[in-house]
């Protein structure tokens, strides 16, 4: 699969991690992973922002994994936050799990299913 981070020049620069748009060719498999929320196996909840948030991507990466993936195919990641006071938290720990990767990025602010959960994030992978 060809995959190329796109940010064009005569628009707004990315700010933290991610990029304006991801180009993907003569990719084989497309994987869409439906918003995971910070329950861990045992429907426990982990207490504050960052361990939830840490909680999220282990879900993802079950999920990525369970489809023959991994985090390097992320492409799309959207993300709902309960507060915009999470976002910076947020970034740090997104970062903290994709590292350089930068894929395409949307975070929204918006009441969530259960008023628990801080936050919920979907991806979309390719391979």
């Amino acid at each position: 699969m060809k995959r190329e981070n796109v940010n064009a020049k005569n628009a707004p620069q990315p700010r933290g991690g991610y990029s304006q748009a991801v180009r993907l060719e003569n990719f084989e498999r497309l994987v869409f992973v439906s918003g995971q929320v910070p329950l861990n196996s045992d429907d426990e909840l982990p207490d504050g922002f960052e361990a939830q948030a840490r909680q999220v991507w282990l879900n993802i990466d079950a999920q990525l994994r369970a489809a023959g993936m991994s985090k390097a195919d992320i492409v799309k990641v959207t993300t709902f936050l309960a507060d915009r006071h999470h976002t910076m938290a947020n970034r740090e720990v997104r970062n903290e799990y994709l590292g350089p990767l930068a894929p395409a990025m949307t975070v929204v602010i918006a009441g969530i299913f259960d008023s628990g959960w801080l936050l919920e994030v979907e991806v979309i992978a390719a391979q």
